[in-house]
């Protein structure tokens, strides 16, 4: 397979663990306080990653060379961005809120296109236009106004995509590192606040806390292990694209497990997001680039 195709897979695998996340924590929003559902998340992405971390001893010069752009990631994508979303669930129906995950696509595209100059071709801007159009569709739709649930959530889409820009050009740190990093520091400040300010919650059970941090290490410990994997091989924006797929696999799920029916708006925008998803795909990643000569994780020949 070739290392666009690999990327994509990735992209997507990532985009399915991801998508299975968001109605999940969904169900625990009404009983686990924002700052401590964020924090068990986390903590339970670093625990899914941590035996591979162990593994890879990381050296002090490459957490070094790298400090700001984790810093970044920590404090955008792991500690304000879950929050931000943990909130917006509780007051948002599960499918609503999954497709309202797709602004993170735009956010990631403009990020990249402005801050970080990366590449954009027209079947990329075409593909990232149709997916945040069906976003658009649902949230615009009559009966579907922007209250403050879908505020949080569109503010969490702006913190991660920060994040994807950033953590994509991490280069000497593995994707489970940069997890791992992001899950343990972020994790534990969020838990903290949590039980400082509100605690774990009157209806919190064991098995909700369990719960959390099993979704945790499958939909941000595996998925963003994957994600940064697949945007190596693509690009940022172009991962991010297909990784735009998750908030749809939400809806989907929201709409078969959680007896949420579906409206014919919200299936028009799930078939329009697709066929993004699917110029993406096809889309080539044929522009010039160069790196500097560094000793990193980045699985393509530095001749392309």
């Amino acid at each position: 397979m070739s290392l666009t195709g690999r990327g994509a897979l990735r992209c997507l695998m990532a985009a399915v663990l991801f998508g299975a996340s968001a109605p999940a924590a969904a169900e625990l929003a009404g009983s686990i306080p924002s700052f401590t559902l964020a924090g068990l998340l986390y903590l339970g992405a670093a625990a899914a990653v941590l035996p591979t971390v162990v593994a890879q001893r990381p050296t002090v010069h490459a957490v070094a060379a790298e400090w700001r752009q984790v810093a970044v990631a920590v404090v955008a994508g792991g500690a304000i961005g879950p929050v931000l979303l943990m909130a917006g669930l509780g007051r948002t129906e599960a499918a609503t809120a999954s497709i309202l995950l797709n602004a993170e696509l735009a956010a990631t595209v403009l990020f990249a296109a402005v801050l970080f100059r990366e590449h954009l071709g027209p079947p990329l801007i075409a593909s990232a236009a149709l997916v945040t159009g069906a976003g658009a569709l649902l949230t615009w739709s009559p009966g579907t106004a922007l209250d403050v649930g879908a505020l949080l959530i569109l503010g969490a889409c702006l913190c991660w995509g920060l994040d994807n820009c950033v953590t994509a050009r991490i280069e000497q740190l593995s994707p489970q590192q940069v997890v791992a990093v992001k899950g343990a520091v972020a994790g534990s400040v969020n838990l903290v606040l949590g039980l400082g300010l509100v605690g774990i919650g009157s209806s919190t059970s064991p098995g909700d806390v369990v719960a959390a941090l099993v979704i945790g290490a499958a939909g941000y410990g595996l998925s963003i292990s994957l994600w940064v994997k697949g945007a190596r091989d693509l690009g940022a924006a172009r991962g991010q694209v297909i990784f735009s797929a998750a908030p749809f696999i939400g809806a989907v799920i929201a709409w078969t497990v959680l007896g949420e029916a579906p409206t014919i708006v919200q299936l028009g925008a799930l078939a329009i997001a697709l066929v993004g998803v699917a110029v993406s795909v096809r889309s080539g990643h044929e522009h010039l680039h160069g790196h500097s000569a560094l000793a990193h994780d980045h699985e393509h020949a530095h001749n392309d």
